[in-house]
């Protein structure tokens, strides 16, 4: 019988999201481009029920019908249903863009959630001609039930940000979101606060430029993005844009999940800084503020002599009490306490690969933060490589689950061990009290042991939502 104790995250107060029922499977994006394996990219559906016998393994594998999509983030569709009828809301649809092939595939999982079949499929083509866009990352429903998809490029692969939408009913193709004098120079992530009438976006790199690799010498060309801009949810019109500094490419924006909320975060990739953003006193109008700078580590023998710390992506608890960062290069997780007015505080922090790993080809001369270079990882006897990439936290906030596949590109550059060995998922014990990160050990999927090959994992979701669906009104 296909049953999933999926729990609905549209709840009424946050006490109830904390005391929701235990995850039991994750959808995991995993991709085979770069990776010298000729196979489709695949949706991995991944048994989380420590009571089961497949705890730790993929039970299910969608694999998309072509080739080098690069399968790479995964949002959800409209929600269906509505506390105020008294009818509990869910998600019953995973909408699974691509970062390179610029498709689109809808994915059913509210028919059998152990077993998703794709239900729709968007072409290049129809994105290209009706839109002029490509290279799609991330995706939220909007208020009014369709579905936002953000993109980070043209089809020719130069620099264009902005957003498709899909009809939240059908999922066809309805056109771009905002006007087209309005575009960003690129783009990658989204969230929105809809009770302030507010979507904020991340800036990105432009795809055919940042696709043949990490250059040092692109630094100075305006490949890596470093707006962050500020819309009118209701009108679509692009209001304010904040210039977060040069190579910075800010690119996981989070709002604090309380609908009343009117701050979030954004991470950037490149200089190790978060900033957050807030309403500001006068009206309608909104302020940035670096709130924290990972700092660079002096290194010899990697591609510069500074490595920065790369910011792959945030997760904010369902509480809106801890920040979580993964930081893809230096190979840290990093849990902060926030608290209103005052900067975040690093209460938590764990190593689970990274390029500065004792052993390595790299060698730390100087480092404002830790004595030594770390151990590598080793997990149910499985050496982790590669970096702490994409984070899912469940609802109670006690178990923080990372993937460590960031682009295969990069991933292909910076890490060729974990092209060969392929990714792994990994699960985090949060201490909700005081803080702390510690991994459990006895949880681990292989994507090295895959039937086609290893395969890079990045996206992990939650049946019925998760700590990165956005927050309806």
């Amino acid at each position: 019988m296909d049953r999933c104790r999926a729990p609905c995250y549209e709840y009424p107060s946050c006490p109830d999201v904390l005391k929701a029922p235990r995850e039991e499977v994750a959808y995991v994006t995993c991709t085979y481009r770069s990776t010298g394996i000729d196979q489709p990219d695949f949706l991995a559906t991944v048994d989380l029920n420590p009571r089961s016998c497949h705890y730790g393994q993929v039970i299910h594998r969608l694999p998309m019908p072509n080739l080098k999509d690069e399968l790479h983030c995964a949002g959800w569709g409209p929600v269906c249903g509505c506390f105020d009828s008294g009818a509990a809301s869910k998600r019953t649809k995973l909408v699974l863009p691509c970062l390179i092939s610029s498709r689109i595939y809808v994915v059913d999982v509210g028919s059998q959630c152990r077993a998703p079949r794709i239900c729709k499929m968007i072409e290049p083509v129809d994105v290209f001609w009706k839109c002029n866009k490509g290279y799609l990352s991330v995706t939220h429903p909007l208020p009014n039930g369709d579905v936002l998809v953000a993109n980070m490029g043209d089809p020719a692969g130069n620099g264009k940000g902005g957003f498709v939408v899909l009809d939240g009913e059908t999922f066809e193709l309805k056109g771009n979101w905002e006007n087209e004098c309005e575009a960003p120079p690129t783009g990658y992530d989204f969230w929105y606060q809809a009770r302030h009438n507010v979507l904020v976006s991340s800036a990105g790199m432009v795809p055919k430029v940042a696709g043949r690799g990490f250059n040092p010498d692109d630094l100075k060309k305006g490949v890596f993005g470093r707006r962050l801009n500020v819309w009118n949810l209701s009108c679509r019109s692009l209001t304010q844009c904040f210039d977060l500094g040069e190579d910075s490419l800010p690119l996981t924006v989070r709002f604090l999940h309380s609908p009343e909320a009117a701050e979030g975060y954004v991470g950037c990739a490149l200089s190790g800084a978060i900033f957050r953003f807030y309403k500001s006193c006068e009206r309608d109008n909104w302020a940035v503020e670096e709130v924290i700078r990972i700092p660079a580590k002096d290194v010899s023998g990697w591609i510069m002599p500074k490595m920065p710390a790369f910011i792959a992506d945030l997760v904010i608890s369902q509480d809106d009490r801890f920040l979580y960062v993964s930081n893809w290069l230096h190979g840290d997780i990093r849990q902060y306490e926030l608290s209103r007015n005052c900067k975040p505080r690093l209460v938590g922090q764990v190593f689970v690969g990274g390029s500065i790993l004792r052993g390595g080809p790299v060698t730390v001369c100087r480092d404002e933060e830790l004595k030594c270079q770390p151990e590598p990882l080793v997990v149910k006897c499985k050496r982790v490589y590669g970096g702490p990439a994409s984070l899912q936290l469940s609802l109670d906030g006690k178990r923080l689950y990372v993937t460590n596949s960031f682009y295969s590109t990069w991933d292909r550059q910076f890490y060729p061990s974990l092209v060969k060995e392929g990714s792994v998922m990994l699960q985090l014990d949060v201490d909700t009290d005081k803080g702390g990160l510690t991994v459990n050990k006895n949880f681990l999927v292989d994507f090295g042991k895959e039937p086609n090959g290893p395969c890079l994992a990045h996206e992990i979701r939650f049946p019925g939502g998760d700590a990165k669906s956005v927050t309806l009104p």
